[in-house]
């Protein structure tokens, strides 16, 4: 997926890198932080710069990395000031040493100084051997600092540095940085709001070798999907096909079928009825009262308007289907039309190569499938599927928004403000 220049920008940054192996992976995550406009400031443990030299990280954050040995207060390159201008401090790789001392406020390096000045939301990526990050003092400290104001990002199962097979290596640093981006980017609307999207072309079985089904590649309906999860929102995307790469905390359930899609989205809506309740920040008689938060379903699925009439078994074969073959088919079920929508805000999503008439039938939609909104993409042919950029109009009955060509995830965040007045 491709990560909007802007996505971060005016976003402050505070990286800090312990002695592990692990730190080689913190480059790519300094070069994903400024790649999304963000400004990008480095603390090394002695210990990290037996791997890589300050210079490496100076180069691409284009700032001076702050350590034990060029402290200043004759000017803001100290651990007070650094951790001032950060919005966010993120610690990656952490070490089972740096967990156990920062889970007991201990601050005899740079970078476990500025941990300990910054008041805010931390994020780190613990990065150890399997036997260290698994010993039940490493663990008890990391339950310490999720309850302190920490978010852990967790290790993956791989082979490690020491060739054992296990857990305890850093998530990669595109998963960093996606949690990153949720930190900076929520928004109290969408937080813990549950939210369906549906994406894909449904695939609708002929035999066990064939199918019908169409050119959408899911794409817009992923860029949705993380969108909402950067926003904070609770997300399952249910869809044929997925963008790679998709931050490893959203929710998603792989479908085929028109009929499956259903049948999952059908369970959907009626746990997100259910509600995730959250805090009100109406006070009432010295009281917090909850209140639900409304969901949202975007449907962004290419559904088949039209299904075989009677699914084969096994492959049928050409000898016995002759030199002509009519494939019967019938009218499939409308799900956006048939789903109970009570209760839900619903975004119907509708494509059109009628340039004429394509916004008087999207106007139409809304009436007709009884949406809240309606964000219709004019298509020019076949080539228009599954590009990297997307145009929308965000069409309501009393309104008519026009987003102009952008990426796709770009172009679901500006759908998602749009979405909030519904």
């Amino acid at each position: 997926m491709l990560i909007p220049s802007n996505l971060l920008l005016g976003k402050k940054i505070l990286l800090g890198v312990s002695g592990s192996i692990a730190v080689y992976k913190s480059l790519e995550l300094v070069r994903l932080f400024i790649k999304a406009g963000a400004e990008v400031k480095v603390v090394m443990s002695e210990a990290s710069k037996k791997f890589v030299t300050p210079l490496s990280f100076e180069t691409l954050s284009a700032n001076q990395v702050l350590d034990d040995t060029n402290e200043s207060w004759a000017n803001a390159h100290n651990h007070i000031k650094a951790t001032e201008w950060a919005n966010l401090f993120v610690i990656a790789p952490a070490t089972a040493n740096t967990i156990a001392k920062l889970a007991n406020a201990i601050a005899d390096n740079m970078l476990l100084q500025c941990a300990l000045a910054f008041p805010h939301l931390k994020i780190i990526a613990p990065s150890a051997n399997t036997n260290m990050i698994n010993n039940p003092i490493t663990k008890a400290n990391l339950k310490m600092l999720g309850i302190a104001n920490y978010e852990i990002v967790a290790t993956q199962t791989k082979e490690l540095a020491c060739k054992t097979v296990g857990d305890g290596a850093m998530a990669e640093p595109l998963e960093i940085f996606w949690q990153c981006a949720k930190a900076l980017l929520r928004d109290d609307f969408w937080i813990d709001r549950r939210v369906i999207v549906t994406g894909g072309g449904t695939i609708e079985k002929i035999d066990d070798v064939r199918y019908i089904s169409n050119f959408s590649s899911g794409k817009m309906a992923s860029a949705l999907a993380t969108a909402l999860y950067c926003k904070g929102a609770d997300v399952n995307l249910i869809a044929t096909k997925f963008e790679k790469e998709l931050p490893l905390e959203l929710y998603t359930l792989d479908v085929k079928s028109s009929s499956e899609m259903l049948e999952y989205l059908k369970d959907s809506i009626r746990i997100a009825k259910k509600g995730k309740l959250s805090k009100a920040t109406l006070m009432r008689d010295e009281q917090i009262h909850l209140i639900q938060k409304k969901p949202y379903l975007f449907m962004a699925a290419a559904v088949s308007d039209y299904v075989p009439s009677f699914e084969q078994v096994g492959k049928l074969k050409k000898e016995s289907l002759g030199g002509a073959w009519e494939l019967k088919l019938k009218e499939n079920v409308d799900i956006l039309s048939s789903i109970d929508k009570d209760g839900i805000v619903t975004v119907g999503f509708k494509a059109e190569m009628d340039t004429q008439n394509a916004l008087e039938n999207a106007q139409n939609m809304i009436d007709k499938k009884g949406v809240d909104a309606v964000c219709l993409n004019v298509l020019k042919d076949a080539s228009s599927f599954g590009t990297e950029t997307n145009s929308v109009e965000f069409l309501t009955k009393e309104r008519h928004e026009s987003i102009p060509l952008a990426d796709k995830l770009s172009v679901a965040f500006e759908i998602l403000e749009h979405a909030k007045t519904l």
